[in-house]
């Protein structure tokens, strides 16, 4: 999966995402829904399967849970 793909499925990511965590951490997912998939990798980023991008924006929001 290269970089546009990956911009492409982000949206897909963090609704994954929404449907199994708690409510509570609706804020947290809030702050990764505001960002610009664009802005976490470079242009010569890319990721071996889409299980390996999807688990890259599920350690941004695991990183971010744990930051609160």
């Amino acid at each position: 999966m290269d970089a546009m793909e990956f911009v492409m499925c982000y949206e897909k990511f963090i609704q994954e995402i929404e449907q199994v965590i708690k409510p509570e951490f609706f804020p947290i997912l809030e702050e990764l829904k505001k960002t610009d998939p664009h802005d976490l990798f470079t242009p010569e980023t890319w990721f071996l399967t889409t299980n390996h991008a999807r688990g890259y924006v599920w350690s941004l929001f695991i990183s971010k849970c744990k930051q609160k």
